[in-house]
């Protein structure tokens, strides 16, 4: 949608998406991001700042009430403007790499744990993310946190890997690293079985109790979700939203110990959230799991 006034074109949040080669929503995030408008009562409003930089609220029968910008818009909302530079990038510059939103890439960094929602608006660093290069940065106009990446972060194999996972695309399980051979072993010697309320198959009627019971308190999660390393391991869960890891510990054999204390040992070096359960704590698991959710700051119903 545009019009002419002043022999200028004015662009929409719609128009400005197409001539930018993004999607309405990150226009939308973009606008928000550099303190143009803000979200009030599920309607977007211009903020001073957005008024001064010349948008206006018009009006048709067909969109209703929209802001209309003037050409010098797309000046403002240029890559170097956003935080990108040729020595690093933030997820914009990421999502146009990939072909993805960058919403969704945010997203997608989240769930690795590499960066985290901040309170009020924008995204922070994690311990992790900074393993990966990641630095913080504010936006000078607004305050708002966001995170820059080293150019290498593109050909991230983690990252890849999720990326082509959220495209659709089949990631191969496994590797040709060292660190998979126990636990590829484990999972090919023990089938996944046994089916539980949300419709996985897990390895164990333990393990059955423990997924039926997160699904029952009403947590999202996930079962054996390789963890965002270069090592090839999986945890048992995942519960995304606070960034921890389940590990239900149910042999006590040789081999089984010796897996048990590499995990360990990798989830001590990236300092990963992690609840161990145990067979006692199985029988008990009503008591037992939502004590140690707690710890995490997860609260059950």
């Amino acid at each position: 949608m545009t019009n002419s006034k002043n022999d200028n074109r004015e662009y929409s949040a719609t128009s400005l998406a197409k001539e930018l080669n993004i999607t309405p929503q990150d226009t939308f995030n973009n606008l928000q991001t550099l303190g143009l408008i803000v979200r009030k009562d599920n309607t977007w409003e211009l903020t001073p700042l957005g008024v001064s930089k010349g948008g206006i609220y018009k009006h048709t029968e067909k969109f209703g009430r929209y802001i209309s910008w003037p050409e010098s818009i797309k000046d403002f909302l240029s890559d170097d403007r956003l935080g990108q530079s040729n020595s690093d990038i933030t997820s914009t510059i990421i999502g146009k790499h990939f072909n993805v939103p960058v919403t969704r890439i945010n997203s997608i960094l989240s769930e690795l744990g590499w960066i985290k929602k901040h309170p009020v608006m924008g995204w922070e660093i994690t311990a992790q993310g900074k393993r990966f290069g990641g630095v913080q940065h504010k936006f000078s106009a607004t305050g708002a946190p966001f995170v820059k990446w080293p150019n290498e972060i593109l050909n991230n194999k983690i990252l890849i890997i999720n990326v082509e996972e959220t495209q659709g695309q089949v990631s191969k399980v496994g590797s040709d690293n060292n660190h998979a051979t126990d636990d590829q072993g484990f999972r090919e010697k023990f089938k996944a079985e046994f089916r539980v309320k949300d419709g996985h198959y897990v390895r164990s009627k333990s393990e059955m109790i423990i997924d039926n019971w997160l699904y029952d308190s009403k947590i999202i999660h996930a079962y054996e979700r390789k963890l965002p390393i270069e090592e090839d391991l999986y945890c048992d869960f995942y519960i995304p939203t606070e960034k921890v890891y389940i590990e239900y510990w149910g042999s006590e054999e040789a081999t089984y110990l010796n897996r048990k204390k590499k995990k360990l040992e990798v989830y001590n070096k990236y300092n990963f959230r992690l609840i161990e359960l145990t067979e006692k704590d199985i029988a008990n698991i009503d008591d037992v799991l939502p004590a140690k959710l707690l710890d995490y700051g997860i609260a059950v119903e």
